[in-house]
């Protein structure tokens, strides 16, 4: 009997031998589970992952043998990290959140590619390492505007929410929902936009409302209105809105200054719609950031040749849509402007 035991055991040591064996030496796709989402989605040029619609954390390591640069822009030349240099041999680790939407650019535009796309960009890129994963609680800024604010498809032109993505941190993230030509009217009528974007409000998003460049024949009640509208909107799904004042346009006088209707919005019908969006601020107790009064002092210290390469003076004769430079410039205001106000915490943005 004890024979027969000890028979028992050396079958089953031997079938557990090769069982493990078996198991070792099986292909890795024949294990089941999610794709991988690191290095393995990734070429010398960009990245590619199959995600659907949603918010992920993306963190990258970047450097090489040799020193390296590297900008990392996604989506539709959303710039989601600034060029980074890193010095030969090293590694620097660095992270932001982005929002996955389609379509991908302007709301009113055709979908675009599914799933998360990554471009490398800068001087000299190199990347090291990429993990992307869920953001489980990342706050978010919604962006509602006009061809001034939106994810443009085409250099030259780029918007400043284009840009903005790349002056936070882990932990916030940029949905923009801005489309060229809309005006307060237009904006609130078409199903693709207020339609889309007022459901997708969650409590203590932070919703930044541009629009003025298109109003170019609304009136002043109903310019107003629009915007009261747009402001309950939001505050009934719990987010926080915040009126911007447009950007101004590159019209100068003779004597240096940007103290002109065209240049400060004033429109057809004689509405200072920038004046109007302060007053609505006011009665409603709703944040203001006075790009206007913030642009018009930056364009004016650049004087009339020095801004140019803030517009697309010099490829398009365009004096109101930005350049990549100048869109991020312009964000860079946005950034200065929501931290002075408290609107969002330091440490979710970049400082550099």
């Amino acid at each position: 009997m004890r024979r027969f035991d000890a028979v028992r055991r050396a079958v089953l040591a031997a079938v557990a031998v090769t069982l493990c064996a078996t198991l070792a030496a099986a292909p890795a796709q024949a294990r089941p589970g999610p794709r991988p989402l690191g290095l393995e989605n990734c070429t010398d040029t960009g990245c590619h992952f199959d995600v659907p619609p949603g918010t992920y954390d993306v963190t990258v390591r970047l450097g090489a043998a040799t020193a390296s640069s590297t900008a990392i822009t996604g989506e539709t030349r959303r710039s989601l990290l600034p060029e980074t240099a890193v010095a030969a041999g090293a590694r620097v680790t660095r992270s932001f959140t982005v929002n996955v939407r389609s379509p991908e650019g302007e709301p009113t535009s055709p979908t675009g590619t599914p799933g998360l796309d990554l471009a490398l960009g800068g001087s000299a890129p190199a990347l090291a390492g990429i993990r992307v994963t869920p953001a489980r609680h990342a706050r978010q800024i919604i962006l509602i505007g006009d061809s001034t604010v939106c994810d443009q498809p085409a250099a030259p032109y780029s918007g400043w929410g284009q840009q903005l993505p790349q002056y936070l941190r882990r932990g916030l993230s940029v949905a923009n929902y801005a489309a060229s030509g809309e005006s307060t009217v237009s904006y609130l009528a078409d199903p693709r936009l207020w339609g889309t974007v007022r459901p997708l409000i969650r409590p203590g998003d932070l919703v930044l409302v541009q629009l003025a460049h298109n109003d170019k024949t609304t009136d002043e009640a109903t310019y107003r209105a629009d915007l009261e509208t747009m402001v309950a909107g939001i505050r009934a799904q719990g987010g926080d809105p915040v009126l911007v004042t447009p950007i101004v346009r590159r019209w100068f006088n003779a004597d240096g200054t940007l103290d002109n209707g065209t240049a400060l919005l004033v429109n057809g019908l004689g509405v200072d719609l920038p004046a109007v969006m302060r007053s609505v601020a006011a009665a409603e107790h709703v944040p203001l950031i006075d790009l206007t009064a913030r642009t018009k002092a930056l364009v004016e210290s650049l004087g009339v040749e020095g801004s140019k390469a803030i517009y697309l003076y010099d490829e398009k004769r365009d004096n109101t849509h930005t350049s990549v430079h100048g869109a991020t410039v312009f964000a860079g205001l946005v950034r200065g402007a929501l931290v002075a106000r408290h609107l969002v915490p330091e440490g979710l943005v970049r400082v550099g």
